[in-house]
This record gives C-alpha cells, structure tokens and sequence, in this order.
C-alpha cells in the first residue's frame, strides 16, 4: 500500500510539473507585464553584459535581450536586467524569476535536458583558454604541468579543466571560488599561475588587470563553447521569439542591413529583403511569430545587425579587439548563419 501512495504522489507531482509546462506562455506574459525580464552576467563582464557608472547595460548579451524587447515592444528600452552569478544564473530561469537568460550560457545536453532549458541560437562561438602573466615564461597550455589555476564554480569550464590535464597526463591545483570577481582578484594578486575560462572572457577580465600587457591569453582552445539564450522547456512561441531574434540581427548582416540603411532598404526589389522587412502586403511572418508585421525593422533599428552589435561590444570597434573568427558570417567562413526567414 505504502509503495501505491508513493507511486500515485509522484505521478500527481510530474503531471502536475506536465500541465504546467503545457501551459508555458511567457510571450503573453510578457506582453501583459509590458517588459522583458533578462538574465544578465552579474559580475560586469565587458563586451557581454556590464553595467556602467549611470546604471546603463551594455554588450553582446545585452543587445540580444534588446532585440527581443525591440520585436515585441518596438521599444529596446523595455527590458529589466536581472545580474546573476554562474551559480544563480539556472535556479532564476528555473523558478521564473527571469523571462530569458543571456549571460555567456554554453549550450549543453545536460543544461538542454536534464536541467529542463532549451537553447537554439548561438550568438558567441567560443571556447576554453587560459591567461598567464608573461612573466612566467609560458607559451603554452601545455607547459602548465603542476601549475595552480584559478576557475570559477558552477561551470562547465570547472569540468573542462580537470578532463585537458587528465587527458595530457599532467597535474594541477584547482583554486576554485564562486564568484567571478572573486576568481579575478585572486588571479591578478598571484594566488594562481593561470586562468582559465571562456577565451572571450580572457579577453575581457584581462582588461580589468592592474597592467593589461603584463598579461597573455595562450594559444591553446581546450572546448567547444556554443554561448546562447536559453528559456524554460516546453515553451515554443516564447523560444521562437528569442531565437528569431537573434536570427534577424544575423539576416540583416547577410541582406547588408544596419540602422542607418534600413528605411531605404524597404524599397529593395529583392524579395527576401522585402519579406524580412516587413514589406510584402500578405507577409504573415510577424503574425506567425506574435510579433508586429515590422518585428526585423525595429530590431536593426535598435541594435543593428549582428556585425554592428560583435564591432561594437567585442571587436575591433571595442577595447577587447576580438576577431570574429568563428562568429563570421557563414559567407566569409565563419558560423553565423541565419535559417531562411520566409
């Protein structure tokens, strides 16, 4: 009998957890409240998510949760920032503190299925590093035999540590804190030989060093780290409306798009711009989506596309000077590519 109780309170608990989920419509939320609650990096990391002195966000996450906003509202200002920690970053998506997360996130099939999220668009291609001071006469990952290396918990770059070390047969001390900040400090007050996480992120803590220069990022690439939102499972319209708006900043690169171009770009005779613009008089692709005929417009009009926002938050245009690499278009040999939008 006791193993009957049991059985039927766990199978109330997971259709209870299934209607729920069936019942998952943050879009409408969303419009309903009149905002976009975003999940942001709470540790102020340049180029993705940092907050400056006036309270303004900026950054490549930032422009997605701005686009997101823009394609709903026509309004990239009617977002709220939610700063998160890598350990807080699930547990607020999970109890639907926060609407979306955009905070440097690596797409994986444990964070895919068994932590209940969804991803799809990739808006980072990145992977693992470590920096070093130059002083220490390394060149690369693999003369780091022995050495203690500052990592921050909760990540999977606490995982892709242990696995590159296991995997060349070398030692290492793992110094391991929880937060960010607390990990750069100690890092740049030499409590550790190296640092290791996103290259990306290299690129960015290393500014925040005493002397940048005295600093380099090595060579070596240890993992594959696919950085993009994620969103609750089991809500379709809401992940159509991230990821497609991720997917437009992209297509408005590939049409040759930005802010200052797009009213001019509605009279094109090409058929694909006019249809992601908005132009095409039985267009339903806004309606489809729950979005405004002109969704695409007030995107590019609010953050330009994908280039503009890379430029401007990472690459050349900012102080990290990123290459785009891998976040090329697909066209110029890279991996940005955006589905057909019709």
């Amino acid at each position: 009998m006791a193993k009957k109780i049991v059985a039927a309170v766990i199978g109330a608990a997971v259709m209870g957890i299934g209607a729920q989920a069936a019942q998952a419509d943050t879009l409408s939320d969303v419009k309903a409240k009149g905002f976009v609650q975003c999940g942001v990096n709470g540790s102020n990391l340049a180029g993705f998510g940092a907050q400056d002195s006036a309270g303004n966000w900026s950054g490549l996450d930032v422009d997605l949760c701005k686009a997101v906003a823009a394609a709903i509202f026509g309004d990239a200002t009617k977002v709220k920032y939610t700063p998160l920690s890598a350990k807080d970053r699930f547990p607020a998506l999970q109890s639907g503190e926060i609407d979306m997360l955009a905070r440097n996130t690596t797409w994986s099939t444990s964070r895919d299925s068994q932590l209940g999220f969804d991803f799809r668009a990739v808006n980072y291609y990145d992977g693992q590093g470590f920096m070093v001071k130059k002083e220490l006469g390394v060149k690369s990952a693999l003369e780091l035999s022995g050495a203690s290396i500052c990592v921050q918990s909760g990540t999977t770059t606490e995982l892709n540590l242990a696995d590159y070390f296991r995997a060349n047969n070398m030692d290492f001390k793992p110094v391991v804190f929880e937060a960010q900040d607390e990990a750069d400090a100690a890092y740049n007050a030499g409590r550790c030989d190296a640092y290791t996480t996103d290259a990306s992120g290299l690129y960015s803590i290393r500014l925040k060093m005493a002397n940048p220069d005295d600093h380099m990022v090595l060579p070596e690439i240890i993992s594959k780290e696919p950085l993009g939102p994620a969103v609750r499972q089991n809500d379709s319209k809401w992940l159509d409306v991230v990821s497609w708006s991720h997917y437009a900043m992209v297509a408005a690169e590939e049409f040759g798009i930005n802010q200052e171009n797009v009213e001019e770009m509605k009279k094109s005779a090409n058929p694909d711009i006019k249809r992601f613009l908005g132009e095409e008089a039985d267009s339903t692709l806004g309606a489809d989506l729950g979005l405004p005929k002109d969704w695409a417009v007030q995107i590019v009009k609010a953050v330009g596309n994908y280039g503009d926002s890379f430029e401007r938050n990472v690459g050349q245009g900012s102080p990290l000077k990123i290459d785009r690499g891998l976040n090329a278009l697909w066209t110029k040999g890279g991996l940005q590519y955006a589905p057909p939008i019709r």
